[in-house]
C-alpha cells in the first residue's frame, strides 16, 4: 500500500512541479514586467527550487561524448553487448581516424566495471568510466530498475547477480583473451565470490581484480549503514522495505525495495548537508551563480535518481554480508545455473592481482573493511597486492571527482598495466565490418606507454588500408 501512496503523491504534486517551472521562467523572461520587479530573482529563484523538490527524476545518461588518448581526441559510442533481464553489459565503444590512435586503442587493455546495485545507477560511475576511457577499452554493468522487469522475467537473487558477473568475464575473455575487473563499493563482495568461485573450478579467472570502498568484512569499523543492518532483523526488513510493484509499471506485482524508500534513507544520513546544499542552490540562482547552479543540478539529477531492487536479492545481501557475514567466516554457499551449490573460497585465488582502496573519510564503508580482501586471499603472491588508504576521501571521493582524477586513477592505471602481458608477435585486429576506424582487441595487449605528441588525423597508408572497418 505505501509504494501505491507514494505514487498517488507523486502523481498530484507533479502539475504543480510543472507549474512551478513555468512561473520561475516567467520571473525572468526580460520580455515580461514581473521581471523587473524588485524581488523577481528570489521569486523565481524559490519556484524553481520547488520544482526540483517536487519533480521526478529519471535515469541520467551517461553522455560521455568523447575522450582524449594520448592528446587526440577520441568518440564514444554507447552500445550493449549482453541484455540480460536484470542487466545490460554497456560498452564504452571509442572511435578514431587517426592511425597512431587507433593502434593505440587496439592495444590497451578490456576493463569490467561492476557498478554497485544499491539504489542509484550506474551512471553514478560516469567520472570513473570517463577516466578509464582514455587507457582501456570499457564494459560496465548497467542494472536495470526491478520495476521494469515484468514478472515472466523471473526473480533476481546474490546468486544471479554471481553468475552474472561470471558470465561477462567470460565474455570479455573469449573476445580478448583476459580482462581486469573493477568493483565499486556493494558489488566488490559478489566480485570477489566469482572470482573464487571461477578459481576453485580452475577457469582462467582475471588479470586483475581493483576493489574499492567495498563490504568485503562490514564487522570492520561499522559505520550507520552497518549499524542498521545488525540492529533489525531479517524478518524486519522483510515485512517493513518490501512492497509490490504498482499496476502502471511493466514489472507490476515484483516484490522490491523501491527506490524512493532508499533515498530517504540516503538524505536521513545526511539531513543537514542536503538541506544546507538546496538553500545554497536558492542563494546561488538569486546572485545568478550560474556554474554554482549549474554543479548542483547535476549532482541532483544523479543522486535523486534512484531505482528499485528486486527483494529477494536485496534481503539475501543484507544477511549474507551484513547480518551473517558468511563471506569472511567461509560458510557462504552459491548456487550455479545448473542448481550445484559451490562453497565461496578466495583462499582458491592464486592467479589474478589484487588492488584494495579504501577512502579515509568513507562514511559508508569504513576502514579496514575493503582492505579483509587481502587476509581472505592468501595465495595470492604478495608481489600481486597493493593497498592504497585515499586521504581526505569520502566514500564518493574514491572513484569520482578531483581525488579520483589526481590521486586514485593513476594509481588503478599503473596497477592495471603493471600485470597486463606483453602482446603475441602474430596477434592482429579482427574485421568486423565497421565503416569507420575503431577500437577492438588482439588477444593480448601491451604495456602502458607513455603519452605522445598530439597529432592531426591524416589518410592512412596503403599497408593501413585493410585496417580501415577493423574495430
Amino acid at each position: 500500500m505505501l509504494y501505491q501512496l507514494y505514487e498517488t503523491q507523486r502523481a498530484l504534486l507533479a502539475p504543480f512541479a510543472d507549474f512551478a517551472q513555468a512561473t520561475s521562467k516567467l520571473y525572468t523572461n526580460p520580455l515580461l514586467p514581473m521581471a523587473q520587479w524588485p524581488f523577481a530573482q528570489r521569486i523565481s529563484a524559490g519556484f524553481d527550487l520547488f520544482y526540483r523538490l517536487g519533480k521526478g527524476y529519471e535515469k541520467p545518461e551517461f553522455d560521455i561524448q568523447s575522450v582524449p588518448v594520448h592528446g587526440v581526441k577520441v568518440t564514444i559510442l554507447e552500445r550493449v553487448e549482453i541484455d540480460k533481464p536484470f542487466c545490460e553489459l554497456r560498452r564504452f565503444k571509442r572511435f578514431s581516424d587517426d592511425p597512431e590512435t587507433l593502434d593505440t586503442l587496439l592495444t590497451q587493455p578490456p576493463v569490467l566495471v561492476v557498478a554497485p546495485l544499491s539504489g542509484h545507477y550506474a551512471t553514478l560511475l560516469r567520472d570513473t568510466v570517463k577516466s578509464l576511457l582514455s587507457d582501456h577499452k570499457v564494459f560496465i554493468t548497467d542494472w536495470k530498475n526491478a520495476r521494469l522487469v515484468p514478472l515472466k522475467d523471473g526473480e533476481f537473487h546474490l546468486d544471479d547477480y554471481i553468475n552474472y558477473v561470471q558470465e561477462f568475464i567470460r565474455y570479455l575473455q573469449q573476445q580478448y583473451g583476459n580482462c581486469h575487473v573493477i568493483s565499486v563499493c556493494q558489488p566488490t563482495v559478489p566480485v570477489l565470490a566469482a572470482v573464487s568461485l571461477m578459481a576453485s573450478r580452475g577457469e582462467t579467472t582475471p588479470l586483475t581484480m581493483t576493489m574499492m570502498g567495498g563490504p568485503i568484512d562490514a564487522r570492520r569499523t561499522p559505520t550507520a549503514v552497518n549499524n542498521l543492518a545488525v540492529q533489525r532483523s531479517f524478518e524486519w526488513f522483510e515485512n517493513n522495505v518490501i512492497y509490490r510493484v504498482p499496476d502502471n509499471y511493466p514489472g507490476a506485482g515484483r516484490r522490491v525495495y523501491p527506490g524512493f524508500l532508499q533515498y530517504s534513507g540516503f538524505v536521513a544520513m545526511n539531513p543537514d548537508r542536503h538541506a544546507n546544499s538546496h538553500y545554497d542552490y536558492f542563494k546561488n540562482l538569486v546572485k545568478g551563480d550560474d556554474a554554482s547552479v549549474e554543479q548542483h543540478r547535476k549532482f541532483y539529477d544523479e543522486y535523486n535518481a534512484v531505482l528499485d531492487m528486486d527483494a529477494d536479492y536485496y534481503l539475501e545481501t543484507i544477511q549474507t554480508v551484513f547480518q551473517d557475514f558468511k563471506l569472511v567466516n567461509g560458510t557462504w554457499d552459491v548456487r550455479a545455473p545448473d542448481g550445484t551449490l559451490e562453497r565461496v573460497k578466495p583462499q582458491d585465488i592464486t592467479s589474478t592481482a589484487l588492488f584494495t582502496i579504501e577512502g579515509e573519510l568513507d562514511d559508508i564503508s569504513g576502514s579496514g573493511q575493503t582492505r579483509a580482501a587481502q587476509e581472505l586471499c592468501a595465495n595470492i603472491p604478495a608481489t600481486m597486492r597493493l593497498h592504497y588508504d585515499v586521504m581526505g576521501a569520502g566514500h564518493y571521493g574514491i572513484f569520482s571527482g578531483r581525488r579520483w582524477r589526481d590521486m586514485v586513477y593513476p594509481k588503478v592505471r599503473g596497477f592495471i598495466y603493471a600485470h597486463q602481458p606483453a602482446p603475441a608477435a602474430d596477434s592482429a585486429p579482427v574485421n568486423d565490418g565497421e565503416l569507420v576506424h575503431a577500437e577492438d582487441a588482439a588477444p593480448q595487449v601491451a604495456p602502458h606507454s607513455a603519452p605522445r605528441t598530439p597529432t592531426t588525423a591524416k589518410p592512412a597508408p596503403a599497408s593501413r588500408a585493410r585496417r580501415r572497418g577493423t574495430r
